[in-house]
Order: C-alpha cells, then structure tokens, then sequence
C-alpha cells in the first residue's frame, strides 16, 4: 500500500481543496533498480524521470497517484534494461506437512492482525472526520470497501488453506491408523505364536513337577547324616563353608563305589553265618506249604527237615517264588550256624516290591532265639540254655532286606550256634508264610572263650 499525507481542514465554510503529497513506495523501489541495472547511463535515465515525478506529484491530488505511478512504470519499462541471470537455487528438502501447515497457519494469522489493525486505523480515521467534506469520506469509504473486500478475499484463502491442511491431517492421521493396525495385528500374532509356545512349555514343566513328585526324595535326615559323614571325612567343624564342590563330588564317588561293593558282597557287606554254602544248615521247621502238590515243590524230608529248606540261607536274586514256605500265616525254622559266633543282627529278606506278584505271604511278626549246642547232636531244645536276641516286625514299605539288631542285655547270650525264627504273623495270606532268605551277623569269639563255653 501507499504511504499518504492527507491535509484537511475544519472549517466547512472555509473549506478549500489542498494539495495531497503522495510518495509511492514501489515507484521509488522500481526507479533504484532501474539505477542499479542500467548502470551510469541508467541511473541518468532514472534521475530524469524521478524529478518529472517530484514535479508532477506537487501539483496533483491523491487521484493522480495512479497516473504518475503508471508513467514511471512505462518509462522503466522502456528503458534498455538488461535482464540478470537468474540462479538456481539448489532444492531444498521437503518440509514435513505438519510444519508446512503450521508455516501457512501463522503467516495468515499475522495478515489477518495487521489487516485487523488497518481497519481500526481507518475506522478511528472515519469517526474523527465525520461532517468533512463529503469527497473525503467517500474517498475514505471507497478504501474501507476494498479493505473488506481483501479481508474477504484473505479469509476465503485461509478457509482454502485451512481446509488443504485438514485434509492432509487427515490423511495423515488414516495413514498412522493403518500402520498402527497393521503393527497391532503383526505383534497379537507373533504374541499369540509366544503365549502358545510358553502354555506348551508349561505343560511339559507341569509334567516334570508331577514326575518329580512321584519320585522319592532324600529325606532331611538322611541327607544330614551325608553332611556329617563328609565333614567327618574332610575333617571340617562347623559349617560347610570349607568345603567345596569338588570335595562333594569325591565324597559321593566313595559312597557310590562302596555301595556297588557293598552289593557286590551279598548286598550289605556284612558275614553270614547262616549261609549254606558256608556250611550252616536248617536243622528243623515247622510244616512246609505245597508238599507233595506240585506247587513250590514236592521233594521228600530227611530227618524232618525238607530238601528245599536250604533256599532261604542262600541269595534268592530277587526272583519271585524262590523261597521256603511254611504252611499257614505263622511257622518257625530252626539253623545250626557254620560255627560259633558272639551275634550282633540278624537280617530277614522278602521278595521286592517292583518285582512281587503278592507281598502278602511276608512275615511280619517275628522272634529270633539264639543258644549254643556243641558238638551234641541231639535236635533237643534246652529252654534254660536258649535266650532272646531279638523281636521286631517286617515292614513292607522299607528296604526289602531289613536287619535288626540283637538287644543289648545282660540275659543275651556270649556265644551262640544255633538260631530259631518264630514267626508269629504274616501280612495277610492265610495259607502260607515265604522266607526268601535269613542271615545271622557278628564275630567269632577268641579260643579261650569258645574254651571255656565247652568246658
């Protein structure tokens, strides 16, 4: 827009028309770049014209503006001016939509202020010169004409520009929408393949946790009986702060190839003395199941004691039927050992669990007597010689070889030879009691004890 210098009077009576001196921004721009352009001869040019335009503009109203400004457009566009080469400028990236339309946004913002505040300033200007002359205000209402046409004009063109932008926000916003969904979609699936693959992990752990719980683990006591017998064994007092995992692994290897041991001597690596192979015999028991009907066997007795009596003083291996029954739910067997010993334990054997059709015959109340005979034949018990070694019951839930010790008391016996099982009752078969096998433990006495026990 132009700048104006407007001049008017108060006084209507009085009133004459004055000169308006009107200096056109965009003309004094456009002479400087016709000077700079054409160079001394162009600047000659220029300098002529601008003081043709001074001099016009003295005596002309603010309506010759528009004639002068024509003149001096037509005099520089008829002048030889020589066009500049324009320069590329090199491309620049493009801006992200949001920020092109936040740019747009704040531009016709800062329009619309200062269109805003033009249109105060000429209504201020319209109330202080109401009652003027009537060309003024006309000339006045003609400029607030075009200023609301430009604010129109501009409003449209944010609207226009306001709607460009909505609509890339929008398409914008759509666009996230479908990637959002896309990656929402891609991770429920690769979350559905992991929930799956974690549900079949879990059920093979719950397998293994049922697995585990059917196993049988060490008990507390026994696994503190470990822990002592290796402090013992590494000579540590107190914790286990001393010990290491080496030192651990050595002391299980030892119990391990003394385990194997132990069973490679008969399973507990004690001596019987009521093996039959080591000479010890059945020397009486009560009457044996199955005589004579094909069921265990039917083999004739010799002197009351039955051929197949010695199965119970040898290893049975752990082969169901390989014992010496006894007829009924109670019995008794009587054993000449193969010498005379000092007796500590005594050991009763049934067939294993894993491996039994019916536990059912296994004794379960027993009596174990024990005195010394000699070199007397005579199958005749001596009630006053014989004393108790031990009582005790046979449990099916435990080890299938179980040994009981002999009771430590003033009435037991020095030195024994001979030995009688009582069996009082077994764990429910009504018809017969196996023994699978019987083993008597402990030392042999000095000479001079055995000595004096025959003289």
């Amino acid at each position: 827009m132009s700048a104006s210098t407007v001049s008017i009077t108060a006084n209507p009576a009085t009133a004459r028309r004055r000169p308006v001196v009107v200096t056109d921004k965009k003309s004094s721009a456009a002479i400087d770049l016709i000077a700079v352009e054409n160079g001394p001869n162009g600047a000659a040019a220029v300098d002529k014209v601008a003081a043709a335009s001074s001099k016009d503009l003295s005596h002309h109203s603010i309506r010759g503006d528009a004639k002068d400004l024509a003149t001096v457009k037509k005099t520089a566009g008829n002048s030889t001016v020589s066009p500049r080469r324009v320069r590329k400028a090199p491309l620049k990236p493009e801006k992200p939509w949001w920020l092109t339309g936040i740019s747009i946004f704040a531009k016709n913002f800062l329009l619309l202020i200062v269109i805003l505040g033009l249109v105060q300033l000429i209504r201020r200007l319209s109330l202080q010169t109401s009652g003027t002359n009537p060309v003024v205000l006309t000339d006045f209402e003609g400029r607030i004409a075009e200023v609301e046409g430009l604010l129109k004009k501009t409003s449209k063109m944010i609207q226009v520009q306001v709607d460009v932008v909505d609509k890339k926000v929008e398409s914008g916003i759509g666009n996230l929408r479908s990637e959002l969904s896309r990656k929402i979609e891609d991770k429920s699936a690769t979350m559905e393949s992991e929930l799956k693959r974690l549900e079949a992990k879990s059920d093979s752990l719950e397998g293994y946790l049922i697995e585990l719980r059917g196993k049988e683990w060490l008990p507390k006591e026994e696994f503190d009986r470990f822990v002592g017998d290796l402090k013992k064994a590494k000579g540590a007092v107190g914790s286990s702060d001393g010990m290491s995992l080496d030192d651990i692994k050595a002391y299980a290897r030892d119990v391990v190839l003394k385990e194997i041991e132990k069973h490679a001597a008969d399973g507990l690596a004690r001596v019987d003395y009521a093996l039959a192979t080591g000479g010890a015999i059945v020397s009486g028991h009560s009457e044996p199941y199955g005589v004579g009907k094909g069921n265990w066997f039917s083999a004739s007795s010799r002197n009351g004691v039955h051929s197949g009596a010695y199965k119970m003083l040898r290893p049975s291996f752990g082969e169901p039927g390989a014992c010496f029954p006894l007829k009924g739910n109670s019995g008794f067997v009587e054993i000449r050992l193969r010498t005379a010993i000092v007796p500590e334990a005594v050991t009763l054997e049934h067939v294993a669990k894993s491996v039994a059709y019916d536990r059912s015959s296994a004794p379960k109340d027993c009596r174990v007597s024990g005195w010394y005979r000699g070199n007397t034949d005579s199958a005749a018990m001596d009630a006053d010689k014989m004393y108790l070694l031990t009582e005790f019951t046979y449990d099916l839930e435990k080890s299938n070889a179980q040994t009981f010790n002999v009771l430590d008391s003033t009435a037991a016996p020095g030195i024994i030879d001979t030995v009688k099982l009582d069996i009082a009752s077994n764990h429910g078969s009504p018809t017969h009691t196996c023994i699978y096998r019987f083993r008597v433990h402990g030392h042999e006495p000095s000479t001079e004890s055995l000595l004096g026990m025959q003289s």
